[in-house]
């Protein structure tokens, strides 16, 4: 799986999960007839990227193991409500594996 190679690189990746997130509740909000079901799990993936954010602009966040909490919701998510799902899955593979770094350069 595809991993930031830099800070600032997954920090966007974050940033810009949080803006697609922001854009599906925005438009949930306006057609509340056809989009209204995905309002719940929007409000609750997008406080938890915000939280993810906090944590790395306070510099609390630390890599781990696991996977993120918000995961379970993110692979559970059907693709059409959650377009932009591969950018969740390259945010957790950051978390868990690291920055993409090649030690090879110099």
């Amino acid at each position: 799986m595809e991993r930031a190679k830099t800070v600032e690189q997954y920090v966007r990746l974050v940033e810009e999960a949080l803006d697609e997130l922001i854009d599906i509740r925005m438009s949930a909000e306006y057609d509340m007839d056809s989009m209204g079901p995905a309002l719940n799990f929007v409000f609750n993936l997008e406080q938890q990227v915000r939280d993810l954010r906090q944590s790395m602009a306070d510099g609390s966040y630390v890599f781990g193991d696991k996977p993120l909490p918000f995961m379970d919701l993110v692979k559970n998510t059907d693709d059409r409500l959650l377009p932009f799902k591969h950018l969740f899955m390259m945010i957790n593979a950051t978390h868990m594996e690291g920055l993409d770094v090649d030690e090879n350069e110099d």
